[in-house]
């Protein structure tokens, strides 16, 4: 059988030029796309663009593999093949490369592309960047307009880098300190300020931006390196750095990937650009790469310790989770709260609870009085779950004088005293005081509600319940609950709906107890 130019097939929407051997490498990239195989998915797309060079299909395709493997040549040739067709964030490619190779006539163009695009609120730190690479007056260009606060807050970001650079320190710490907070994007600045300062000679103003107890902050205060020099590449890759730090803690997409990559790109030395490069490539699922990138970060950096967390991290959200829990152990061996914190909680996500439990204890041990009722909760929830109830109330009912407003801590000792058969009417009054706290909560709702139906008060259970199931449709406690409390007050059609609606999410043995409710409703009856 033939097939026409441009004719789809099994969905795939085929190269326009295509002869055979191209045909066969587009395929071959596309069954590799689909299966995550970026880096052989990458390659089959170079082949098929090499042979149709024209073919903005294969181009668009080509240029996304390019970015998950790290394949900056197919990148950029699958740019400059979809032209004005590009994605906005190809501009950012091209600018990194072009500040790395210092050619200040590309990345004017690439700038200037960019201020057209819906990327343009990077155009104007980007352009004064490029004015004080050439020699010119930058600080006009960051005229930020007063109602955008995006903008002014990157103008005035690149305003206070460019002033240290210039040699105008006191100035430009007097506006960087105006802008800095508390949150991520504030310490990204502090540490790369202070990088730009101890390259220039000045670590003691440097040292005035570290009074902070963060790791990486630490870090580059005990061990200030060699720091970094003021360039298009370093400028460029401190304003991609802060934005891809606010843009990873939302939904995946496109964007982060190719910031952070440009961001690389453009300053190799960046260590914190390499580490976020690290947890983009572990949310699409380029483990390996993920775990390459963060490999790069030597010892020696400010974000050493950040890169190992990094690794672990990938690890377990790759399900690879006994290698990420060899790791976590080793690094808990140091002793110090935050690796042991991170190897508890991964022995819990691993269903390993009386192993997470003296960790957790020792923990609270060398706090001592300043122990967190946080911990106090997750030591008694690991008792809990390993059969040591005695033990774990204690421990939830310090988590509970220590926070006694927290909803948590009050939801999951009420909760928990019901499910091992303690006296419904305390229980009832910690669940009733965490739902004043926080009524929207769906746990908590469906907690109460479930005291109620426990003490004889189906009817008074069912709206709270009924609650709970419609903001968790999907939980498999909420929809039995609900059955249970459907089949209290004779709505029988309706509880074994509910119970139905239970098993999609049902274990092999949670589906057999779900199956007998349907099949001859509940054993027993508060």
């Amino acid at each position: 059988m033939v097939l026409a130019a441009g004719v789809a097939l099994g969905g795939l929407s085929l190269p326009v030029q295509a002869a055979t051997p191209d045909l066969l490498a587009y395929l071959q990239a596309r069954a590799a796309d689909g299966d995550g195989a970026a880096r052989i998915a990458a390659s089959r797309y170079a082949d098929a663009l090499a042979a149709t060079p024209g073919d903005v299909g294969v181009a668009a395709f080509a240029y996304r593999q390019a970015i998950a493997a790290g394949d900056l040549k197919l990148a950029l040739e699958s740019a400059a093949a979809l032209g004005q067709a590009a994605p906005a964030d190809a501009d950012l490619l091209i600018l990194a490369s072009a500040a790395a190779h210092e050619d200040l006539a590309a990345a004017g163009a690439a700038i200037g592309r960019l201020g057209k695009s819906q990327l343009a609120v990077l155009a104007p730190p980007l352009a004064a960047w490029l004015a004080f690479a050439k020699g010119e007056d930058p600080l006009p260009l960051l005229a930020a307009p007063h109602d955008d606060p995006v903008s002014r807050r990157f103008a005035s970001e690149a305003r206070a880098l460019i002033l240290v650079a210039k040699g105008h320190t006191g100035e430009g710490l007097a506006i960087l300190r105006a802008v800095l907070g508390n949150a991520q994007a504030s310490e990204d600045m502090r540490i790369i300020a202070a990088r730009l300062l101890i390259g220039m000679g000045k670590t003691a103003e440097a040292r005035t931006l570290l009074m902070r107890d963060s790791p990486a902050v630490a870090a580059l205060r005990e061990r200030t390196g060699t720091g970094a020099k003021p360039s298009l590449g370093f400028g460029m890759s401190a304003l991609l750095t802060r934005v891809v730090t606010d843009l990873i803690v939302g939904p995946p997409g496109p964007f982060p990937l190719t910031m952070a990559q440009a961001a690389v790109v453009a300053d190799p030395t960046n260590d914190r650009a390499r580490l976020l490069l690290g947890y983009t490539l572990g949310r699409a699922g380029e483990t390996d790469r993920a775990l390459a990138t963060l490999a790069a970060i030597g010892a020696q950096s400010p974000y050493a310790q950040a890169a190992l967390g990094g690794r672990i991290q990938i690890l377990a959200g790759a399900n690879r989770t006994n290698e990420a829990l060899a790791e976590a152990a080793a690094l808990a061996k140091n002793g110090n709260a935050p690796t042991l914190q991170r190897y508890a909680d991964l022995l819990m996500s691993a269903d390993r609870p009386a192993e997470a439990a003296p960790i957790y204890r020792r923990i609270i041990d060398q706090a001592k009085e300043r122990a967190d009722w946080s911990v106090w909760l997750q030591y008694g929830a690991a008792l809990d779950e390993a059969g040591d109830w005695p033990r774990a109330r204690r421990a939830l009912a310090e988590a509970v004088r220590l926070a006694p407003e927290e909803p948590l801590a009050l939801n999951y000792l009420g909760y928990a005293q019901i499910v091992h058969g303690e006296p419904v009417g305390p229980a009832q009054a910690l669940l009733e005081k965490a739902s004043r706290l926080k009524p929207e909560d769906a746990a908590i709702t469906d907690s109460l509600g479930w005291a109620y139906y426990l003490s004889g008060e189906p009817k008074r259970a069912l709206p709270l319940i009924e609650q709970a199931a419609a903001a968790s449709p999907t939980d498999l406690e909420v929809n039995e609950h609900l059955g249970d409390v459907y089949w209290a007050v004779g709505r029988r059609f309706a509880a074994r709906y509910a119970w139905r609606a239970a098993q999609l999410a049902a274990d092999s043995e949670s589906a057999a107890r779900l199956s007998a409710k349907i099949e001859h409703g509940p054993t027993s009856r508060p």
